[in-house]
């Protein structure tokens, strides 16, 4: 399939709470909870960014949440106390796009179906959005 995807077709969600450090000032409050929303790179890209969500989650929880708490602070720019992710928002065809690019590989995840695959990796945290 071979179309022009928008950039807000897809986005992983992250709950975040960061703190300001600022060295001689005084802030109140020090913390401050965000959504962040990272665009999902198209399914099936060379680079691999689409994989994100196979490196990152299981289960619809992070894998590593130290680790991705440090990647979170290079984003942001700001010290991160915790991050958790919420979900994976969807369009219809990117979902679409995703499902066939993970059924094109199944042997990659050890897994039977892309269900399965969804599963063990998003959990039920998956959000797909209607037609506009």
């Amino acid at each position: 399939m071979n179309r022009t995807r928008r950039a807000d077709e897809a986005c992983y969600v992250f709950r975040v709470r960061f703190r300001l450090d600022a060295p001689g000032v005084e802030t109140e409050p020090e913390t401050f909870e965000t959504v962040v929303r990272y665009p999902a790179a198209e399914p099936g890209d060379d680079e691999g960014r689409w994989r994100f969500f196979e490196e990152w989650l299981w289960r619809g929880e992070l894998t590593d949440a130290a680790r991705f708490r440090e990647v979170m602070e290079t984003w942001l720019s700001v010290p991160v106390d915790r991050v958790s992710f919420s979900e994976l928002v969807v369009s219809e065809a990117y979902l679409e796009a995703w499902t066939d690019a993970v059924a094109a590989e199944l042997d990659r995840y050890n897994a039977d179906s892309v269900r399965e695959v969804r599963h063990n990796h998003l959990g039920s945290s998956i959000r797909v959005r209607g037609r506009d």
